[in-house]
């Protein structure tokens, strides 16, 4: 089992133990192999604060405590009087960087949010530049339970802990209840990716508290399944559903790489026709392999490439071939989205040039698999009231559909929820698995959403809101908004405002609204300029192409798949509140128009869904006052949202 820390000890006994000695447990207990360059920081640190802490008669002190969510290591923590304080230090440093101020924040609200013996404990980050003169500052509450960032140099660092834990007087802490205490983290998906890059495990990175649902268990069914179909030469489909937010792209993901460790012969692919996700994870996986290894960015991604693929690119590689691709496995993301025979042959004949074309997508997916003489297993990961563009309606009757006429041989393996309506779309499924080798296995749904890790009702709150269940939308929002916030605003500076306060330490917002959202134009929300998702996702606050700026605006077929800590949902006149119920619109030259299609309006309704279940912390939904002189943005067009939203509890930005 690896040490959560490279070293620990009460801080008496470190005061009588020799350097050398503190520093060779330190080094054994390292798995990475520190470079000359971390070793003396270590050997700097020991002799700093063995001086600092020679005063203090009890106390605790730990090395480089690992943070188990993606493999972050805060420098030394110091357990005083109830307090525990994360000391980051820059050994030589004579200013405070801001990136290393926000590090620190990061790992004090990681520990804050995640970490089961932190939650109600105070948590003061210290940020230690040795050589930096002394700065004037406030001992004060940044949010919660988390002091704002001391900032101090090698000689200072006594003088803070005094100074703190005589001001905040806490009750004791068990040094090994804290250091061994249960971590119930939740990423973000690009963090997640990047932490299975790096070879951690799913339990690392992955809540496994009692009331969520265990990714582990997903992917050990899974490989249960490929396993079988392996040795005995079947062929293989798995349907995964689950929630928004519940985890379906980090178990696939995680299938991906678990397989890749088991045999790399299998090649296991995740494909996803989600373009901005597939960017966004190829780019964040393609700079941090090259940062953490010194290669070139061109040799990173090409390596991410393998692991990631867009299946669009997947799909036309096959097109004119008929011999099977080097994958086995093959995890489809969001499978419920891929095109009906329709759009797809209509695409193939008028983007491809192909007049022989006449298949759905499941049905030329599975016939590329098919192909191989033994074995091959495909996993489609799919989401509720998620399809949002043309041609996905059909929903996963598509696949079944094709398993059924083409490939009534393939082993089917299913959740139990399989039948609900939000996947089967109305369609009976004893119909639709008629003469078909169906297995039902529990593990394959994932019911809790994760996205939302300070409540797990907000899936459910946003189904109610746009079900006009005003009754359970009502239960659900007194239930979690203290912990979640959600408002609601007719002033898009405060929105602003408010994001920008909530937000913490590297914590992400940024601006959102639906792809039908043209007349918000006016209020410099506008959706036709399309966002470049590598850079708002990923790039930092000084760029003005990220979400930070709050410039560019991300919509449903940007941010579907991906999340932020915090977002503002931007709410126009696409979908009005009138006569107790939804209105349909879409706007088209210079008027709106009703949407009669039940396609089209199942897609506006979806692209609602997506934006308000995007946010890991909270949201602020903005509707505009309208304007009277404007006969496409009258204020009755969105007086109706805002009574609707009011009625069902949602409170007013203050």
């Amino acid at each position: 089992m690896v040490k959560r820390s490279y070293y620990s000890n009460d801080i008496q006994s470190f005061l009588n133990q020799d350097n050398y000695s503190i520093f060779g447990e330190i080094t054994t207990n390292d798995q990475f192999s520190a470079e000359d360059l971390q070793k003396n920081t270590w050997n700097s640190e020991i002799e700093i604060l063995k001086r600092e802490l020679s005063q203090f008669l009890d106390g605790h002190i730990i090395f480089e405590y690992t943070i188990p969510r993606i493999g972050n290591r805060v420098d030394n923590i110091v357990i005083y009087k109830g307090i525990i304080f994360l000391l980051e230090f820059k050994v030589g440093e004579k200013k405070y960087p801001s990136y290393a101020i926000e590090q620190v924040t990061d790992y004090a609200f990681d520990l804050s949010c995640f970490h089961k013996e932190s939650h109600n404990r105070l948590l003061v980050p210290i940020l230690i530049s040795t050589k930096a003169h002394s700065v004037k500052q406030e001992i004060r509450i940044l949010k919660d339970n988390v002091l704002e960032t001391i900032c101090c140099n090698e000689y200072e660092i006594a003088k803070y802990i005094t100074e703190v834990s005589l001001k905040f007087i806490q009750d004791e802490i068990i040094p090994d209840d804290w250091i061994n205490s249960l971590y119930m983290p939740t990423p973000t998906i690009i963090e997640a990716a990047q932490a299975l890059y790096l070879g951690h495990n799913v339990e690392d990175i992955s809540r496994n508290d009692a009331s969520a649902k265990n990714l582990n268990q997903t992917t050990k069914a899974i490989n249960k399944i490929i396993d079988y179909s392996k040795a005995h030469n079947r062929k293989s489909i798995c349907f995964i559903t689950g929630v928004p937010g519940a985890g379906k792209t980090l178990a696939g993901l995680n299938i991906a790489v678990e397989r890749q460790k088991i045999a790399e012969d299998e090649h296991a692919v995740f494909l996803s026709g989600n373009g901005p996700l597939v960017d966004v994870l190829q780019e964040a996986l393609a700079r941090d392999d090259a940062k953490r290894n010194n290669i070139s960015r061109k040799e990173a991604s090409r390596k991410v490439k393998e692991f990631i693929q867009i299946i669009h690119h997947f799909r036309d590689d096959a097109i004119s071939v008929d011999t099977p691709p080097v994958e086995k496995v093959a995890i489809f993301d969001e499978a419920q989205r891929a095109w009906d025979e329709q759009n797809l042959t209509d695409f193939m004949k008028k983007k491809k040039h192909i007049e022989d074309f006449n298949m759905s997508e499941p049905e030329f997916l599975i016939s590329i698999l098919n192909r191989h003489n033994d074995w091959a297993t495909i996993i489609c990961l799919i989401g509720g009231g998620q399809e949002i563009n043309k041609g996905e309606s059909a929903g996963i009757y598509g696949w079944f559909d094709s398993l059924r006429n083409n490939y009534p041989n393939w082993d089917i393996y299913v959740s139990d929820k399989i039948t609900d309506d939000e996947y089967s779309k109305g369609h009976n499924f004893a119909e639709m698995t008629k003469n078909m080798n169906v297995n039902i296995i529990e593990d394959l749904h994932l019911a809790v959403s994760l996205r939302s890790f300070r409540s797990e009702n907000v899936s459910n709150f946003v189904k109610a809101l746009l079900d006009v269940d005003i009754d359970t939308a009502k239960r659900l929002y007194e239930q979690f908004n203290n912990d979640y916030p959600v408002f609601v605003t007719r002033n898009l500076h405060k929105a602003k405002l408010w994001v920008r306060s909530q937000a913490k330490g590297s914590q992400r917002y940024g601006l959102t609204a639906s792809s039908g959202a043209k007349r918000l134009r006016k209020y410099g929300i506008w959706v036709q300029n399309k966002i470049e998702a590598t850079n708002w996702f990923l790039n930092g606050k000084n760029d003005v192409r990220s979400s930070f700026h709050l410039e560019e605006t991300a919509t449903e077929f940007d941010i579907q798949g991906l999340e932020l800590d915090w977002t503002i949902v931007c709410w126009d006149a696409d979908l009005r509140f009138e006569n107790g119920d939804f209105k349909h619109l879409k706007f088209v030259g210079t008027k709106w128009q009703n949407i009669k299609s039940a396609d089209n309006i199942l897609y506006l309704k979806n692209a609602y869904r997506v934006l308000l279940t995007r946010a890991r912390q909270g949201f602020v939904i903005f509707v505009p006052t309208g304007d009277e002189t404007d006969t496409t943005a009258k204020p009755e067009y969105y007086d109706g949202i805002y009574r609707y939203l009011k009625s069902v509890g949602i409170k007013e930005l203050e």
